[in-house]
Formats: C-alpha cells, sequence, structure tokens
C-alpha cells in the first residue's frame, strides 16, 4: 500500500492514529471536570473563549476527515454548551480516526499531520492554560507512561499513568 507520496503508507497512518489517540487523551483532560460556565470564560476582552476554541477544534476535526476523504471542506461552527461542544470534538476525532482505519487517505498523513492535528493541539495546550488562569488547572501528568492506545479517542479515556498530584500544571 503506497500514498501519492509513493512510500509506505501503514506506519504514517498509524502514526497519525496514535497522534488522534494522544489528541484524545489530553484534551480529555482539559474537558473533563470543567467548572460551570468554563466555556465562556474569557481572559480578555476579544479573545477567544474556551468554548469557542473548542469548537474550531471540532471544526479541525471535520476538515481533516474531509481531507482524508480527498475532498477538503471547512466550515466555521458555533460553539455549543461545553458538554455538547466535548461530545461534539470527540464524536468528530472518532470519525476520522475510523476513517484512516478503514481505508488510507485520500492526501498524505503528515499533510493531515501538519495543519489540522498539530493545530488541535496547540489548541488543547491554550484551553488547559485557561483552566490554569479560570482557577481549575489540570494535573500535569507523565504523558511517557499515559495509556494511549491507537483507537481510544473518544471521550473515555483510561485513568492517568502518572500524574504530578499536587502540582497543577498545564497538561
Amino acid at each position: 500500500m503506497t500514498t501519492e507520496a509513493g512510500g509506505p503508507a501503514d506506519d504514517r497512518v498509524e502514526l497519525l492514529r496514535h497522534t488522534l489517540a494522544t489528541l484524545a487523551y489530553r484534551a480529555a483532560k482539559t474537558c473533563r471536570g470543567a467548572p460551570e460556565g468554563f466555556g465562556e470564560f474569557s481572559i480578555f476582552e476579544g479573545a477567544r473563549t474556551p468554548g469557542e476554541v473548542l469548537a474550531h477544534m471540532g471544526d479541525l476535526m471535520e476538515w481533516a476527515r474531509s481531507i482524508a476523504e480527498g475532498a477538503p471542506t471547512w466550515k466555521d461552527s458555533d460553539p455549543l454548551p461545553w458538554e455538547e461542544e466535548c461530545d461534539r470534538f470527540f464524536a468528530a476525532v472518532e470519525a476520522l480516526d475510523a476513517r484512516l482505519a478503514a481505508e488510507p487517505p485520500g492526501r498524505r498523513p503528515e499533510r493531515i499531520f501538519q495543519a489540522p492535528i498539530a493545530d488541535a493541539l496547540t489548541h488543547t495546550g491554550q484551553i488547559a492554560l485557561m483552566r490554569r488562569v479560570a482557577g481549575a488547572p489540570v494535573l500535569g501528568e507523565n504523558y511517557y507512561v499515559a495509556p494511549i492506545e491507537i483507537g481510544r479517542v473518544g471521550s473515555e479515556q483510561g485513568p492517568p499513568g502518572l500524574e504530578f498530584s499536587g502540582e497543577a500544571s498545564e497538561a
């Protein structure tokens, strides 16, 4: 199996799927246990709220799936309430992962990584930072030992491998 680049697709798609599982694991930590009203929290006037950032992350995952299908399509979504937006994001990650598991993407896997996936990882860190500013920090963790598995891309993630108890971090 090869991609348009002419190289083996299996390893690149496997790494892309592992990256999605990593994104899901980290995003689940930032979504889980967010305080009431966190989706509308504002660091300063004019800054995106966590809900707006998460809506953008869902849009990124939907865009990534459309890229994998060979027909890139972008859509800006208005943010839903926090829990609903978390559900939408994870549904979009699951749909992308299912597409990648079913057949090689219609575009090069590294292109899918470099745009929507890398952007979503950055935004996950932004939400973690906003959690800290909002007074609800996410515990840091040794992600090297985290229970991240290809295919586990929903909001239900395994328990943390080794959290830094007592020391809050932006995860």
